[in-house]
């Protein structure tokens, strides 16, 4: 489990292809702090899991499922990536909960200054709209930002210079690909709604509009 506190700019050193799957190695600093084999580090918000490292490098396989539904596919030697280490138990939670499971890749659409804040305007694939709530949590490349507006098929949000300075979010432009993983809670009430017994529950959809969840 992750918070979408992004703890490090780390670099591709290299993507070994085997047929369908890959290996990558990143180089890093600070997520190698205390690392051991079969650590999970977040990048780009894809949860992978350490095979081995060095002093300032770690090696991860990428499955086939993983290269299908992440951008991690389009990384090269020498790409940005956004890194995070799995939550401490005793750790602050600066974000929101991120599982490292891509629900999909969404498109930049546009990108605008306001102040000292950049809106990024991204289009999801159309399976994840019902997800994506005004206000709501969204990771982006495995970055913790909010929903700031929902616009048709595609939602905006605003980006703090904080958050430009510290991850990769804005060295993209329009037309690139960010991984997404929408807020879990709703994913979960859309299963067990799903799985309600034949009596009629209380808790439908319009209930949950009505109270603010959707």
């Amino acid at each position: 489990m992750f918070t979408g506190i992004i703890e490090e700019i780390g670099v591709v050193e290299g993507i070994e292809r085997s047929g369908p799957a890959a290996q990558l190695t990143v180089r890093a600093s600070k997520v190698l702090g205390d690392v051991r084999n079969g650590d999970s580090i977040s990048t780009n918000g894809v949860c992978l899991t350490v095979v081995r490292f060095t002093k300032d490098t770690f090696t991860a396989d990428v499955m086939p499922e993983t290269l299908r539904y992440s951008n991690l596919g389009a990384l090269k030697k020498g790409s940005p990536v956004n890194l995070e280490r799995a939550m401490s138990a005793n750790g602050r939670f600066g974000g929101h909960m991120v599982s490292g499971h891509i629900d999909g890749v969404g498109v930049i659409r546009a990108l605008r200054q306001e102040g000292n804040a950049t809106w990024m305007t991204v289009e999801p694939p159309e399976a994840l709209l019902r997800y994506i709530i005004q206000k709501g949590s969204i990771a982006m490349d495995g970055t913790s930002l909010t929903v700031a507006q929902l616009e048709g098929v595609a939602f905006s949000v605003s980006i703090i210079p904080v958050t430009k300075d510290e991850t990769i979010l804005l060295r993209k432009r329009v037309g690139d690909e960010v991984n997404l993983e929408c807020d879990l809670v709703g994913k979960y009430v859309e299963r067990l709604l799903q799985f309600a017994p034949e009596k009629k529950s209380p808790m439908t959809m319009d209930f949950l509009k009505e109270n603010g969840f959707a």
